[in-house]
């Protein structure tokens, strides 16, 4: 039997653990497990490119558990009313191949990218940042604001996105979130949001290389988050930051044909990101400089909260036990389950 993971379940799970408790046991379990970088058998993901988007595998093993999700990203649903992005994923036992959990991953693709994103600001942005900026309220935003309220003291969030629907929308589920008790300030433009943060996540889904932040308008100190560009020919911030800035990435194998660096012509970032974070390299190292975290989703990410969750489920007895393996009463008597 093989516990099955369902929306409602995940739904479950945070109102009995609390949503800011689940964003700090994930950054803790993203920290312990990118320590551990070289114990995992690692590559970059399988992608399909079709027209309007793309189909993703994403594999990633230990020398205990194999974990893989599928998961898609098509920027123009939104107009036929379907989510841009959605996924599931399993996790599997390495010693003998049997899966033990199959779950959603469309909102805990969220929750781990919004965590990743906060354990980088952790080693990238100013001890003392307290203002959050958002540019780009679609899915992930709100997400991204959680995150980052449960590992920083946020006084202000700063936001903006080209649909003022969007904005609505944003606003509204700010006030949803308990321990949030940052001032939430709407923006005119992009420009004004990076120009009042100390921390800012650029989250836009469009399929392009855009300029969503320019040079010229990037305040010293300033930590950028970049989620937007992760896949070939789609970018979200002007290279000119790229190669001034100290940019880390998650696996450059990846990165360097999806992320933002991939507009650089194969000049190296300064880190990986578990080299922050086993201390092998300093992250932030004056209150002066320029970082950027050029995220575009990792395996090893999908594999830190498939982990997670399925710890919380046996804890608190969430999901649902289904016979998606067979078990026939002699190992080599298949036939005989029929």
């Amino acid at each position: 039997m093989i516990r099955v993971v369902t929306v409602d379940d995940i739904r479950q799970l945070i109102r009995k653990v609390t949503l800011k408790t689940f964003f700090l046991r994930l950054a803790d379990r993203l920290s312990q497990d990118f320590a551990r970088w070289l114990e995992f058998q690692k590559n970059a993901r399988l992608a399909a490119y079709v027209e309007g988007g793309v189909l993703e595998l994403m594999p990633i093993l230990d020398h205990d558990y194999f974990s893989y999700k599928y998961v898609n990203g098509h920027p123009l649903n939104p107009l036929i009313n379907r989510q841009t992005v959605v996924a599931m994923g399993m996790l599997a036992d390495v010693a003998t191949g049997y899966p033990v959990l199959v779950s959603e991953m469309t909102i805990l693709t969220a929750l781990r990218t919004a965590a990743i994103s906060a354990v980088a600001s952790k080693h990238l942005a100013r001890k003392n940042s307290r203002h959050f900026g958002i540019i780009g309220t679609g899915a992930q935003s709100e997400f991204q604001v959680a995150a980052h309220a449960a590992l920083f003291p946020l006084e202000t969030v700063y936001y903006y996105d080209l649909d003022a629907a969007a904005m609505e929308k944003f606003a509204r589920n700010m006030e949803k979130i308990p321990y949030l008790k940052a001032r939430c300030v709407p923006c005119e433009n992009g420009e004004a949001v990076l120009l009042q943060s100390d921390i800012i996540t650029t989250a836009t889904a469009r399929k392009m290389q855009a300029h969503v932040l320019s040079k010229d308008a990037v305040p010293a100190g300033i930590h950028i988050n970049g989620i937007g560009g992760d896949s070939p020919g789609k970018t979200e911030l002007d290279p000119a930051i790229l190669e001034s800035a100290k940019v880390v990435v998650e696996f450059w194998d990846q990165t360097q044909h999806e992320g933002e660096m991939q507009q650089l012509g194969g000049i190296l970032p300064y880190a990986e990101l578990w080299e922050m974070i086993t201390g092998k390299k300093p992250g932030r190292v004056s209150d002066e400089e320029v970082t950027v975290f050029d995220s575009v989703g990792f395996a090893l990410e999908d594999y830190s909260v498939l982990r997670l969750v399925h710890q919380l489920a046996n804890e608190f007895h969430v999901g649902h036990q289904l016979d998606l393996i067979p078990e026939p009463p002699h190992p080599k008597d298949l036939f005989a389950v029929l």
